[in-house]
């Protein structure tokens, strides 16, 4: 269904941008090099997905935040915050 097939699109975008994110905040980030991170790397991810991306770093910032300093796996923050199924 149409929902589920959304679903599957944003988990996938999620994952993928945290991926980046996470890359980028480097192995022991601080809040800083987190902050900067999701600032670069919602940009990589071109206009479109930039712009989706962004709304989710704006809406879950706090959750992202600690899942990456916690050394979470991007799939597991995303499934944290309901965006995947686990």
């Amino acid at each position: 269904d149409g929902v589920a097939q959304g679903r599957g699109l944003k988990c996938k975008l999620c994952t993928k941008a945290l991926k980046k994110i996470q890359a980028l905040a480097g192995d022991n980030p601080n809040e800083e090099a987190v902050a900067a991170a999701l600032q670069k790397g919602c940009r990589v991810l071109g206009r479109v997905m930039g712009k989706l991306c962004q709304k989710l770093v704006n809406k879950y910032r706090d959750q992202i935040t600690e899942g990456l300093q916690n050394g979470d796996m991007p799939q597991d923050i995303c499934t944290a915050m309901g965006i995947c199924r686990s």
